[in-house]
């Protein structure tokens, strides 16, 4: 049995109170419980699952770096985990060179020697407006917690390919920061997963089009498959 309870992270330098505004609906209108831990950083959101976890299977989850967490927690203990939700992940393995890293880098240098106004410029729309509102909430951390998670790992393709619970996977075809075909190769390399899709376009004028897309392909995923010649009509 798995717990109802599905505890999900935020991405970088972002927070909970994103997290719920994506999930958090379309979580309970399927019976689950949402869980956003108020943790800040990659070793914060491991002790925040650690945490969260009673004796009963977890889903587990987030968003960009909390699904990269999140998956490797569940690579760490299978046991523990039930599933999980993976809303736009920006790599697997080292992150160099990827896009997302090479932005919280950037913003990172930005950030020390200018703030995080200088560093805003020009991110406009619900994005500047979320990272506005998201950032301050550091403080003095800003810049270290940028740097942390351009420097961090996610799972390789080759630890997604022995995790065995169910996976969705959430992506943004229009997101050049978490492209498309990182989201299809945790697909491809996970046993049991399935990928949905929304565009930024929709995410903008409505947050919970990911949480829907990332529930949606979790819900595939964990569906049982057929018997070997089974017939089905």
């Amino acid at each position: 049995m798995r717990s109802s309870r599905v505890v999900l992270l935020p991405g970088t330098a972002s927070d909970e109170v994103f997290v719920s505004s994506v999930f958090a609906r379309p979580l309970a209108e399927a019976g689950f419980t949402l869980v956003a831990p108020t943790s800040r950083g990659v070793r914060e959101h491991f002790e925040a699952l650690d945490t969260a976890w009673d004796g009963t299977p977890l889903v587990v989850g987030g968003v960009s770096l909390g699904a990269h967490v999140a998956a490797a927690w569940a690579v760490r203990h299978p046991e523990r985990c039930a599933g999980v939700l993976a809303a736009l992940p920006a790599w697997h393995g080292a992150a160099e060179g990827a896009p997302a890293a090479l932005a919280a880098s950037a913003s990172a240098s930005v950030v020390e020697s200018a703030g995080v106004e200088a560093a805003l410029v020009g991110v406009d729309g619900w994005l500047g407006a979320e990272l506005r509102r998201a950032w301050p909430r550091y403080g003095v951390r800003l810049a270290a917690v940028l740097r942390e998670a351009a420097g961090s790992s996610s799972p390789t393709l080759a630890e997604l390919g022995g995790l065995t619970a169910p996976v969705g996977v959430a992506a943004c075809t229009d997101d050049p920061v978490h492209p498309l075909d990182i989201a299809r190769e945790w697909v491809e390399a996970l046993p049991r997963a399935a990928l949905r899709t929304t565009t930024l376009a929709a995410l903008g004028a409505d947050r919970e089009s990911l949480g829907r897309a990332a529930l949606a392909a979790f819900l595939d995923a964990s569906a049982p498959v057929p018997a070997r010649g089974q017939l089905s009509c």
